[in-house]
């Protein structure tokens, strides 16, 4: 065999073999990408929501952690309305970013946290009795999937 034969023989099995090893390292980049992306929004979403708390927690006298219900004045309710607003911009935002009807393990892990921070505000009587209200004008499955929550922790 000739050098160019030999050259030849190795180009084509570098097509071969070289050219579907790329592909799956290429492929294999790719959903690492997607995977870090994801888990970049997660916490940044994560971020926003212990800013959130932060404000519940300089809003102490509205007892918005101890599901407490007390008698608020106009000031009060006012603000309170002001940070559930916040808190279902939130909540939609996470939707819409982190969730879809069928996701994989580590989505659907990430989403069950905001599913539990949703589920234990829509335990809260008042929560509720403004959901309709808050709703207004938000994305519509979301709309429908914090009412469901809703309706089974009012049944509960």
């Amino acid at each position: 065999m000739s050098f160019l034969e030999h050259m030849e023989m190795w180009s084509y099995i570098v097509t071969i073999f070289g050219f579907p090893m790329a592909i799956l390292v290429y492929v294999k980049e790719k959903s690492k990408e997607r995977e870090n992306e994801e888990e970049e929004i997660y916490q940044q979403l994560s971020d926003e929501y212990a800013e959130f708390l932060k404000l519940v927690i300089k809003n102490s006298d509205l007892q918005l952690r101890s599901g407490m219900q007390i008698e608020v004045s106009n000031e009060q309710l006012e603000r309170k309305l002001l940070i559930f607003d916040i808190l279902i911009s939130l909540f939609e935002r996470a939707y819409l970013l982190a969730y879809e009807d069928n996701m994989d393990i580590n989505k659907k892990r990430r989403w069950q946290s905001w599913e539990d921070y949703m589920i234990e505000w829509c335990r809260r009587d008042d929560f509720r009795k403004l959901l309709p209200t808050l709703l207004e004008g938000e994305d519509e499955a979301f709309s429908a999937y914090i009412q469901s929550i809703a309706t089974s922790c009012k049944s509960k």
